[in-house]
């Protein structure tokens, strides 16, 4: 019996050992994905930024700059896509709206990322915009891999157009979570006009008639999640002008923006709840389940070989009657 038992345990501690490298080196990459569903908006606001009146062409500063992003995930779209891609693929429908203190729209940018579902790079496939110009991502935006690490990435600038590095800077804790903070800096470039101008009539091809250009400049900061990959936080230092043309009236330059624009507090407050219980589930895929069952492996494997010990020891002689003599007779 003892020997049955100790086999029967043999089994499941191999079983629960090959399960361990198993669920993390197998399982875990091909069940950690971005859903394709995906729904999430954040706002962020710039205090005491300046910006330009359009009707005046004059800066001016204002109590609050409101950039609210949205990104939806296009099932219908991904689904397309993954048929010529042969992988799981997310396709996301981003908007940048920025309104001013008063409520009026100052841009509005549509974006459609398309990227693998598994490691967050970028798939190339038709419908990858910003703002209806065709783009061509060669690296991440919005959310960094699983398991990020600590080095430089490529990251996508939709208002450049432009793949730049942004660079590992350190670890940090940011309320309660341990985070990679990034930082990329884009010079000073010129970039296209919103094709939706916030004032009617004008077009970017009219102000392109003036000969007056745009252009942009950002330092960018991201504190990332390593496990799950996501910003819990982000501030950008950001900067436009227009230069030149007879739109500006003979002035070489004017601010068209120019803010610290961070994420507020409410986001923040919801994004890092949001992060810990998605930590938790990858830790469970990479931590405690597959070190949970070789540990269970092991104890297993112990009692097994124990009760194999005990059913091979020789068993004690058994206890013999004693018998009464027999009398003795003259």
């Amino acid at each position: 019996m003892r020997r049955k038992a100790s086999l029967i345990l043999l089994a499941f501690a191999v079983f629960f050992a090959a399960l361990s490298p198993l669920l993390r080196w197998y399982a875990f990459p091909h069940l950690a994905k971005v859903p394709a569903n995906q729904y999430q908006n954040m706002v962020l606001e710039a205090k005491n930024a300046t910006l330009l009146d359009y009707t005046t062409m004059k800066s001016r500063t204002v109590p609050e700059v409101t950039i609210v992003q949205t990104l939806r995930g296009n099932v219908e779209a991904a689904k397309k896509i993954e048929k010529s891609a042969g992988r799981d693929v997310v396709v996301w429908d981003g908007l940048s709206y920025v309104q001013g203190p008063d409520g009026k729209m100052v841009s509005r940018i549509p974006e459609r990322y398309i990227f693998d579902a598994h490691s967050q790079e970028p798939v190339h496939a038709t419908g990858e915009t910003v703002d209806g110009d065709p783009v061509r991502r060669d690296g991440i935006e919005f959310k960094w891999p699983f398991l990020t690490e600590k080095r430089d990435y490529e990251y996508f600038d939709a208002q450049a157009r432009v793949t730049a590095p942004i660079h590992y800077k350190g670890t940090q804790d940011f309320r309660g979570l341990k985070v990679y903070y990034f930082e990329q800096t884009i010079p000073w470039t010129r970039v296209p006009f919103p094709r939706t101008m916030p004032v009617q009539g004008i077009t970017p091809e009219s102000v392109a008639k003036t000969g007056t250009t745009r252009w942009y400049t950002t330092v960018r900061r991201f504190w990332v999640e390593p496990l799950t990959g996501a910003p819990v936080y982000g501030e950008e230092i950001h900067k436009e002008e227009l230069r030149g043309g007879t739109l500006l009236g003979g002035r070489d330059k004017v601010t068209a923006f120019a803010g610290d624009v961070k994420m507020r507090e409410d986001y923040i407050r919801s994004t890092v709840a949001l992060v810990k219980h998605n930590r938790l589930l990858i830790l469970l895929l990479t931590s405690y389940l597959p070190w949970g069952f070789l540990f269970l492996g092991v104890c297993l494997l112990s009692l097994s070989l124990y009760l194999e010990a005990r059913g091979r020891r020789p068993d004690d002689p058994a206890p013999t009657e004693e018998t009464a003599p027999e009398p003795v007779t003259a």
